[in-house]
């Protein structure tokens, strides 16, 4: 076993006697290089020797004039690449810089890498690169940054990275380390960015000798193992700017004097550990602060000190404490705060009318504490303010007119305090979802204008002294929850509202009447006891003399849709692949049937018919498509039909008229992945859903690399990904373009939706559709599974996409824990969290930044350590989780 590692030298050194006796020029080490490198997507075209251009201009390559022309940069990141890193790379005699990130190496960090002797940056982050990291890394004295993040290095980190003197940055974040971080720190004298973070087997101490690092700037231990205290040294590093040692389970006493200590900080945050102490009062010292976090920990007492200096401070989290007293007026006055948490602690005091010069404050969240007084005027000039939750206060008074004057504001929480008088009327606040007013001393009537908000999607008002009437245009809203219950309200519930919540939220209202409730309302037939007989006659003749009419019409529209019928049956052509026994004829009268339809979207709507044989197809009817021959219809479907993969939905057969294209597919047991997430009990087991993605991918990949001609999908959606038996997922509605023609198939996307959160950002300014769009459109759907939410409907706002509410969730929080779906087992987070990071790479702005979706299907089968480990429906089995 120990002398493994030399069959990698002997290799190298095989390699390089070769290389010297043939008398190999820079060129040829290069294209041997590369020849152990698989290139899918033949990004180094330019490497070869039948190239006209000179190879200090190959892709990735940089030389240098001095001494001589020679190469002294390889940077290969991004690319796709995987294989192997050879050996012969080192054969550059003046190589500096080799950066490999973001690509696919499966492999050890390869030992030949050590006799890069003149290495200066050595980059093989966000890989696949696994093991441990070699002791021989020691011998690379040059370095000064050496980047293993965002891969599956293991074990400990060895001391001979002590000997690396001039190394400025280290980043070994986002891996698998282990063990305790060895005392060797001191002699790193050079170092500005130390980052250990994201390693959760790594259970350590702070090391002290951290301390002695005076140039560092950066020090990320953030979600790591790391216990004990902080320790003391760590204090006098003058040039830290950014400090971060969030989620661990650190204890011991916060440093009072952290704004003298750290005078260049521009973020401190140590929340979520067990730290005890008081606000450090000296914070603002700190001039260029931006961030300061230390919620959910143990501090207790008030903050005295003036904030008036914090300029530069946007985000201000301090929740989850025990601290006291008056909150500081001042800081909501800073000209660039953003986002104030204060939620759960037992604050006093009032919100000043000053918080309107807050022009940049976005959130705000002071849950749970004692806060008094009235909200003032000054919170409806806030213009960028898109939540204010304030419950559970004693916040009192009436609510001022402008109070949702905000056109970004999206959530608002004054529920369980003491406001009093009538609720504004709300227009001005069009993206609002969630409206939460219960358990205070309102009066008067429901506001009409909610009714006009178009994406309101939460109400409370329960227990408020309001009166009068539910406003009838609630019912044209799509309200998750609508509670009013324990009011004064009267008067006939909306019929919708009463069939699509539960009874509960309407309880209290003894006024209030309507079908399932305890008061019915008054009917109409109290007035048939006034009508005489003659009346009675009257209407027997009026409604014998219609009856009779309504029979004649009947006749004759029959009489006319039959001949209508036949005359369409004789013009209808039909192609089946598989042998279905059915005739257009059936499929017509089946359609027909109400009952036969299940789904209806842009192109059409969706049909089960049961063959004469009992079996089940699936028929879209399309009713937007471009004037195409009888013979190009059948080459194009039959082009679709010809696709055999187990991901993609089997295309059975299809009829067509002039008027109609019926496309027949198979049929799936489990309906659409969209379906099952809109459900109001979704709930499926991580590795279920790592299923579908995965089945997904491979589907996309298929379609878009394998399959001759290479196609696109172009409506990915979980509407379209159906669900067997066994919840293998199939594409379904794939490359419809093909079949109703390019200006049918862009005018009917456009109409559905213009602003559709699956369709990629680029859409909306080239017209030319891309492999990036359709791996965009993925990972929304990938989103959804991690989420647990809908696309469309996020728990913020229609207004505000999955994308952009994930992103946004994540800035704010400072945690990517916050969007991924609690219903799903804790054992399981490093797996969401991965593809959660997939999800979000796939649906970058930048296309060019999409991975292709070969690299999606890598990425998340290296995710599922045991693919083949049997699942249920539900995380609540816990012999599988």
């Amino acid at each position: 076993m120990a002398a493994t590692w030399l069959y990698p030298l002997f290799f190298s050194l095989s390699f390089t006697f070769s290389v010297l006796c043939s008398g190999s020029t820079e060129s040829d080490i290069l294209l041997s290089f590369k020849a152990s490198i698989k290139d899918p997507r033949n990004s180094l075209s330019s490497w070869s020797n039948d190239s006209s251009i000179h190879y200090c201009n190959w892709t990735g390559i940089t030389c240098s004039s001095e001494p001589s022309l020679s190469v002294n940069s390889v940077g290969l990141q991004s690319l796709n690449l995987s294989g192997e890193i050879s050996a012969s790379i080192c054969e550059l005699p003046n190589l500096v810089n080799l950066n490999l990130a973001d690509n696919l190496f499966n492999q050890p960090i390869p030992l030949h890498l050590s006799r890069c002797s003149l290495l200066e940056t050595l980059n093989l982050s966000d890989n696949l690169i696994w093991g441990t990291i070699p002791y021989q890394i020691s011998q690379l004295g040059s370095l000064r940054e050496l980047d293993f993040s965002r891969n599956h290095v293991e074990g400990k980190i060895p001391e001979g990275i002590g000997s690396l003197g001039k190394l400025q940055v280290l980043n070994l974040g986002s891996n698998l380390l282990s063990g305790s971080v060895p005392f060797v720190f001191k002699n790193l004298t050079e170092l500005v960015v130390l980052d250990l973070s994201q390693n959760p087997y790594l259970v350590s101490e702070i090391p002290s000798e951290i301390g002695k690092l005076v140039k560092l700037e950066q020090l990320l231990l953030q979600n790591s193992g790391f216990h004990g205290e902080i320790p003391n040294p760590l204090v006098g590093l003058q040039s830290l700017k950014i400090l971060d040692i969030s989620q661990n389970n650190l204890s011991g006493f916060l440093p009072q004097t952290l704004g003298s200590s750290y005078q260049n900080l521009l973020s401190f945050d140590v929340s979520q550990n067990n730290l005890l102490g008081f606000f450090p009062n000296d914070v603002c010292n700190a001039k260029g602060l931006i961030n300061l976090s230390l919620h959910s920990n143990f501090f207790n007492g008030t903050i005295s000190s003036s904030l008036n200096d914090c300029l530069n401070l946007e985000k201000f989290q301090i929740q989850n404490n025990d601290f006291s007293g008056d909150f500081p007026d001042e800081l909501w006055s800073l000209p660039k705060i953003k986002l104030v948490r204060a939620e759960n602690n037992r604050f006093s005091g009032e919100i000043p009318d000053s918080i309107s010069l807050a022009a940049q404050l976005e959130q705000v969240q002071i849950d749970n504490n004692s806060f008094t007084g009235k909200i003032p005027q000054g919170l409806g000039q806030v213009k960028s303010l898109y939540r204010f939750s304030a419950s559970i206060n004693g916040i009192n008074g009436e609510l001022p007119p402008n109070f949702c004057d905000s056109p970004a504001m999206s959530i608002i929480n004054l529920s369980h305090n003491s406001l009093y008088g009538q609720i504004p009327e709300l227009k001005k606040c069009r993206k609002l979802v969630s409206l939460s007013l219960a358990s205070n001393r309102l009066s008067g009537e429901i506001p009409p204008s909610l009714a006009d908000l178009p994406v309101l999607t939460y109400l409370d008002l329960s227990d408020n002294d309001l009166t009068g009437s539910i406003p009838p245009g609630l019912q044209n809203l799509k309200l998750a929850l609508f509670n009013v219950s324990f009011n004064q309200l009267s008067g006939r519930v909306p019929l919708s509202l009463i069939s699509g919540l539960p009874a509960s939220y309407l309880q209290g209202n003894p006024g209030l009447c309507g079908p399932s409730l305890l008061s019915s309302c008054p009917d109409e037939h109290s007035k048939h006891h006034i009508i005489g007989l003659t009346t009675w006659t009257c209407a027997l003749i009026f409604i014998s003399f219609g009856i009779g009419t309504l029979l004649l019409a009947a006749g004759y529209f029959a009489f006319r849709r039959s001949s209508r019928q036949k005359s369409q049956l004789g013009s209808w052509r039909s192609v089946f692949f598989y042998p279905l026994r059915v005739t257009e004829h059936d499929l017509t009268m089946r359609m027909n049937e109400k009952s036969a339809v299940i789904s209806k979207g842009a192109f059409g709507s969706v049909y089960i018919i049961s063959l004469p044989s009992g079996e089940l197809v699936a028929v879209k009817k399309l009713v937007n498509f471009g004037i195409q021959s009888s013979k190009q219809l059948k080459v194009e479907i039959k082009t679709l039909a010809k696709i055999r993969h187990k991901n993609i939905v089997k295309v059975l057969g299809f009829c067509h008229s002039d008027e109609s294209i019926y496309l027949i597919y198979e049929f799936l047991q489990k309906g659409s992945l969209g379906d099952l997430i809109c459900s109001p009990d979704f709930q499926l087991h991580w590795r279920l859903r790592l299923k579908i993605a995965i089945g997904v991918a491979q589907g996309l990949a298929y379609l878009h690399k394998n399959y001759v001609p290479h196609m696109l999908h172009r409506n990915i959606k979980s509407t379209n990904i159906l669900l067997d038996a066994e919840f293998e997922p199939k594409l379904t509605d794939f490359a419809l373009d093909r079949v109703v023609g390019e200006p049918a198939f862009q005018s009917t996307i456009a109409s559905e939706s213009p602003d559709s959160c699956y369709i990629a950002p680029e859409s909306r300014y080239t017209k030319k559709a891309t492999e990036q769009m359709d791996v965009y459109s993925f990972g929304v759907v990938l989103l959804e599974l991690v989420t647990g939410q809908n696309a469309g409907k996020t728990e913020t706002s229609d207004s505000l996409d999955i994308v952009r509410w994930v992103r946004r969730k994540i800035n704010i929080t400072n945690g990517a824990l916050q969007v991924i779906d609690p219903k799903v087992s804790s054992s399981f987070q490093q797996q969401m969290l991965g593809a959660l990071e997939i999800a979000l790479t796939c649906t970058s702005v930048n296309p060019e930044k999409r991975p292709s979706m070969f690299e999606v299907v890598r990425a998340l089968e290296s995710l599922n350590p045991s693919p083949h480990l049997p699942v249920s429906t539900s995380d609540d089995n816990e012999s599988l989780v």
